[in-house]
């Protein structure tokens, strides 16, 4: 199993560690310092001592260790000149702090300042230096192996995974260890890092403006690359884990180290250029971004909407290696911007350098103008001879760069938050106190309790974990037409605030990827749009999925809904299946062509019986209306009337009253009807059966007895009518079920037996009116009445045999034109059976209209 370069070092710090602490069994009896001589690249004496760790060189020489001698001190190589900036940001705060006279007065603080040359290994042997001091031997075989440590704080280191390693080394002496641009979330936990603290936010609240950021531009479908250490690792590992419960998902993610093979750096470029996603989420050093985006250019592959963290998102020199514009229209999170007057103008004074270490500052300055001492050792050859004088500031490249002003700022702080915490140990005030004994463990804790602002007016603090408040700057990478890049700030995030409230984007505009306005797309699947719902994809994550229609009387009126709702009974689904419309209200109305036309039809029978009834009226006192029992004509007349107009009640939307009253209505109108046809047919048989000789039938049969008749039938439906409306009585009723999309008003039965009793009670009479009309057909009348009730009973009772079936099977309002019909139909066939004819005589057929005619005898004829 291959181990990573970073693992490596931290065991190689650990040998380190055991050989300053043990002691040989020769030699236990003196305290000797095991390992190298550590020198300080820059120095100062002072009352108080501070340490510094940065890496004014980026790497080392390689070399072979055979481990059958002691390993040679690390030849660092590849100077960084980032490294000169923090230190000078030190050297800044510092000699402006000996200046003050409200800060510290009368106590001068002093410095050691060593390169740990980007080496874990390095950095921790520096620290344990600092620690305890170089002496080869300082104390005598009575005494403890133990003293004082030799600084009161150290500054830095600037990556996370040195930071571990040092703060693991020191913690237990309790020294503090102030970061300003180390990370990792893992630095916050105090049972691993005790003394650790820094004034650069962590990483855990980076990581999540880091998803906010991508879900905030709805880039759902990422991919994310890491720098593979503690840095990285756990950088990803935060944001992964935010980005999943914003619904983000991750492609692919990968991690690179600027050490690893060269096969590793190719496997990754081709698992992006196979990916689909447009948005690549980094947690890279710059070191390693350059790595990527150098085997990116190699491959012609642009395009991509990077998103950056604070390490290389305002790093000019960064975009300045990135000759193929790979990264243009980047966005990421940096440290606010920070100004610090005097700052700028101290770090390009290099005198501070020339003054600690000739041989450093002879290798920064050739590099710094390209030139060359007379007694460097440098094999650089055709370059110009060094003065020592040439101007800083003429100098065009990282050193004089800028950009990194909030890192700066962030030592700076850190320098000045030891100095306010010795401020009050030393009970400062006109004086200090010089007598009182200083000790790490109790600067550590007066560390953790300041508070203070700088004289740019910011606050500093931290919290119980060492980290300062959270807040960045959202950084978009907006190139020039000359070529450089301007990083402009477009947005804020503060962790303090609300959720809802953390980003803020301000209203400036952003350039993409590949100069263009338009936010890139990069999803699994396109968005579900409003009626439609998301169903995911088997084996693939959450953000792929298809988009399935909603279900008749279901609908989604939101983007990616990943349900269908269905809509109440009243409503039903639109078209587009994204809102509920009401259902249309189906009832048999006036204003519909169906309806209009069983309107007509119920006026036209209802005055076609008014018209019969006033030629009967008209002509009362002829043969044809006395024969014909005149009274039980116009009762019938009546009835038939109140039949047409029943049906009216059964058209228009159902009310409470209406349902009671059309049913009722119909039942005892019929009956009324039925009853006087019975009492007709009744009375042609018994005066047949009057004028056989000896017969007196008929004195049991006259008016009162046929008026009494009809009231009697005509109650008894009554009173099932009235039972019926007490019990269960007929109410207004909204059908769902028969149509999905329409409500069908109608009116429910309530009690189904009060129903059927009542029209059973009509076919009871109906055919009982048959069987005797049925057989008196054969009367030998001139005129046989009971022919045509005959005729009538039969054409009611085939109206309303069909009904039943039909009704059944009718939907919706037509259930209800079918009843109407039905009563139309039965009315019009007893109009027009039983009185039509007798009108034709009346006024066409005069001559037939005598007692004569119709008393006269004539052979029986045959249906």
């Amino acid at each position: 199993m291959m181990l990573t370069q970073s693992w490596i070092e931290q065991g190689w710090a650990l040998l380190q560690l055991l050989s300053v602490v043990s002691v040989s069994h020769a030699e236990d009896l003196v305290c000797k310092r095991r390992g190298d001589h550590e020198y300080p690249q820059l120095s100062k004496d002072g009352d108080i001592m501070l340490g510094g760790i940065f890496y004014f060189h980026s790497s080392w020489k390689h070399r072979e260790d055979a481990y059958i001698h002691k390993p040679f001190q690390l030849q660092c190589t590849s100077l960084h000149f980032r490294g000169f900036q923090f230190a000078q940001a030190m050297l800044f705060a510092i000699e402006e702090i000996n200046n003050s006279t409200d800060l510290l007065p009368g106590i001068s603080l002093g410095y050691m300042i060593y390169d740990a040359c980007g080496s874990i290994a390095r950095g921790v042997s520096i620290a344990l230096a600092l620690a305890n001091g170089n002496e080869v031997t300082f104390a005598p075989s009575e005494a403890q192996c133990t003293r004082p440590a030799q600084v009161q704080a150290i500054m830095g280191e600037t990556s996370s995974s040195p930071c571990m390693a040092i703060s693991t080394v020191i913690g237990p002496f309790h020294i503090p260890l102030i970061s300003h641009f180390a990370t990792c979330a893992c630095l916050s936990d105090k049972t691993k890092y005790p003394s650790f603290l820094r004034t650069i936010p962590s990483d855990y609240y980076q990581s999540r403006a880091l998803a906010q950021l991508v879900k905030y531009f709805g880039w759902t479908w990422v991919g994310a690359i890491r720098t593979n250490d503690d840095y990285g690792n756990n950088g990803m590992a935060t944001f992964i884990e935010t980005a999943q419960q914003l619904g983000i998902c991750l492609e692919y993610s990968v991690a690179v180290f600027r050490t690893g093979p060269p096969h590793k750096m190719k496997q990754i470029v081709d698992i992006i250029k196979a990916s689909t996603s447009k948005v690549i989420v980094t947690f890279l050093s710059p070191m390693d971004l350059y790595m990527v985006i150098h085997e990116l250019s190699l491959h012609n592959m642009t395009g991509y909407q990077w998103v950056g963290n604070e390490g290389w998102i305002f790093d000019s020199h960064t975009a300045a290696l990135d000759k193929h514009h790979i990264l243009d229209g980047a966005i990421g999170l940096s440290i606010p911007k920070a100004h610090v007057s005097g700052m700028r103008e101290f770090m390009l004074d290099v005198k501070p350098l020339n003054s600690s270490s000739y041989d450093l500052f002879a290798e920064f300055w050739e590099t710094l103008f390209s030139c060359k001492f007379k007694q460097s050792k440098s094999s650089a050859g055709n370059l110009t001879e060094c003065t020592g004088h040439e101007d800083v500031t003429r100098v065009q490249n990282s050193f004089t760069d800028m950009s990194l002003m909030p890192i700066f700022y962030n030592i700076y702080k850190g320098v000045y938050a030891v100095a306010h915490a010795l401020h009050n140990i030393l009970s400062c005030n006109e004086t200090c106190n010089n007598k009182v004994p200083l000790d790490p463990f109790t600067i550590l804790q007066n560390i953790r309790k300041i508070w203070f602002k700088t004289k740019e007016g910011d606050e500093v603090y931290f919290n119980e974990n060492g980290d300062p408040a959270a807040k960045y700057e959202i950084i978009n990478w907006q190139p020039t037409e000359n070529g450089i890049v301007e990083f402009v700030t477009v947005g804020l995030y503060d962790a303090s605030l609300p959720a809802d409230k953390q980003l803020k984007l301000q209203n400036k505009s952003l350039i993409w990827t590949q100069n263009s306005p338009q936010v890139p797309l990069s999803v699994c699947s396109e968005k579900c749009p409003p009626g439609t719902r998301k169903v995911l994809q088997k084996g693939k994550p959450v953000c792929c999925y298809d988009c399935l229609r909603c279900a008749e009387g279901e609908i989604s009126n939101t983007t990616d809904s990943i349900t269908c709702v269905r809509c109440d009974p009243e409503s039903w689904s639109n078209e587009r299946r994204d809102a509920c419309v009401k259902k249309e209200a189906e009832f048999l109305s006036y204003e519909e062509i169906m309806g209009a036309l069983l309107t007509a039809a119920s006026l036209f029978g209802t005055c076609m019986t008014a018209v019969v009834a006033f030629i009967f009226f008209r002509y009362r006192q002829t043969p044809i209306v006395r024969a014909n029992n005149s009274e039980l004509s116009f009762l019938l007349l009546f009835s038939l009337t109140l039949c047409f107009l029943c049906s009216l009640t059964f058209i228009g939307r159902p009310s409470e009253w209406s349902c009671m009253l059309r049913h009722t209505a119909f039942g005892i109108t019929f009956v009324l009807c039925i009853s006087c046809v019975l009492g007709k047919t009744i009375v042609v048989l018994m005066a047949f059966r009057a004028t056989l000789p000896g017969s007196d039938v008929m004195k049991w049969f006259g008016p009162a007895q046929q008026k009494l008749s009809v009231l009697g039938f005509t109650l008894i439906q009554v009173i099932i009518c009235i039972l019926w409306l007490s019990i269960s009585p007929p109410f207004p009723f909204k059908n769902f079920q028969q149509f999905k999309d329409k409500i069908i008003l109608e009116c429910a039965l309530g009690s189904a037996v009060g129903f059927w009793s009542v029209l059973g009670y009509i076919g009871l009479l109906a055919m009982l009116c048959f069987f005797l009309a049925f057989l008196a057909r054969k009367l030998p009348d001139n005129f046989n009445e009971a022919k045509f009730i005959t005729f009538s009973m039969l054409i009611f009772c085939a109206v309303w045999i069909t009904f039943i079936p039909a009704y059944v099977s009718s939907p919706g309002k037509f259930s209800v034109a079918v009843e109407i019909f039905a009563i139309l139909a039965s009315s019009f066939g007893l109009l027009i059976c039983i009185f039509i004819p007798k009108s034709y005589i009346i006024l066409l057929k005069p001559e037939k209209n005598t007692k004569k005619n119709i008393m006269g005898k004539g052979a029986p004829k045959s249906l």
